[in-house]
């Protein structure tokens, strides 16, 4: 692998872009015998001729050109570089983030409307499990990640957000006094992959002489699809669980009933990033939009 040397690749585009050996040592402040030098290291380097003299002019050799369009195409680069690093602006460059499917529904708004008012940020929102979050910001691939439950590893930086409730979802207007699971079950469960687990959490607190388990629980319908969890309820079928992101995510949210059970179960929120790491400006603006659709789904008891 040949590694251009960068001050010889700048003459020699200079040269390339000047025509003149004299005109390139000018720009370059330097002597003629040091660009004709620096030319016949790269030559060497290269291991082929770069350009064919005539008389006081020349041209190019095919690898010439290659060489050429690799010094214009490094200095592009590096200019780049040189831009982003004294451009360290609020509302310019690229954000990424990483959370659960139903907290993105709720905070993709937010974002587009920080983006509107930020023409040169670019925000990019990846709905994720828990483990690909965790695993996608300590490699980089995510700036930031939502999170339930603190992790424990020792190349975060995890800050709490909140709580966010788990709540039980039957369709608007109908009585949930006194509910019981055999009430729920004979409407029948609206599952989706992480439904099972929700039921496991919240029932065997709310109704431990009834509850066997997930697995016994009648399903009515399954969806995939985090958007369209809630819409079977809300066209009067069956019952499902869901963060509380969820719902106030969906669209015919005033469709939905939340049921008050006796012992509510939360799920704390972190923010997640990487440890040590100097963080450019225009994180922080995106944190705070996190922040405040986190508030806003607080437990009751915590509001």
């Amino acid at each position: 692998m040949i590694v251009l040397n960068s001050s010889w690749l700048e003459t020699f585009a200079t040269l390339c872009e000047t025509g003149h050996f004299t005109r390139a040592a000018d720009v370059l402040g330097m002597t003629q015998p040091g660009v004709s030098q620096h030319l016949r290291k790269l030559e060497e380097q290269v291991g082929h001729a770069l350009i064919t003299k005539h008389g006081k002019s020349f041209s190019l050799t095919p690898a010439g050109e290659a060489v050429l369009a690799m010094g214009q195409s490094r200095r592009r680069e590096e200019k780049s570089l040189v831009q982003a690093i004294a451009h360290d602006a609020p509302d310019v460059g690229e954000v990424s983030i990483g959370c659960s499917g139903s907290f993105a529904m709720l905070l993709y708004p937010r974002l587009l409307s920080l983006m509107q008012a930020s023409p040169a940020l670019t925000v990019r929102l990846e709905a994720t499990p828990r483990e690909r979050i965790i695993t996608g910001v300590l490699d980089r691939h995510f700036d930031l990640g939502v999170v339930g439950h603190r992790p424990d590893q020792p190349r975060l930086e995890a800050a709490r957000l909140g709580v966010e409730e788990l709540c039980l979802l039957v369709p608007a207007g109908e009585d949930t006094r006194d509910i019981s699971l055999e009430d729920l079950d004979k409407r029948g469960f609206v599952a989706h992959p992480d439904g099972f687990a929700y039921a496991d959490e919240l029932f065997a607190l709310n109704f431990p002489k009834t509850f066997k388990g997930s697995d016994r629980l009648h399903v009515r319908a399954f969806v995939n699809q985090i958007s369209q969890i809630p819409a079977p309820v809300a066209y009067g079928i069956g019952y499902t669980l869901l963060p509380r992101s969820g719902v106030d995510a969906y669209p015919d949210r005033d469709k939905l009933q939340i049921v008050a059970l006796p012992q509510s179960r939360s799920h704390d929120l972190w923010l997640i990033s990487s440890r040590g790491r100097q963080m450019p400006a225009r994180l922080p603006p995106v944190t705070d939009v996190i922040r405040s659709v986190a508030e806003g789904l607080r437990a009751p008891d915590e509001a």
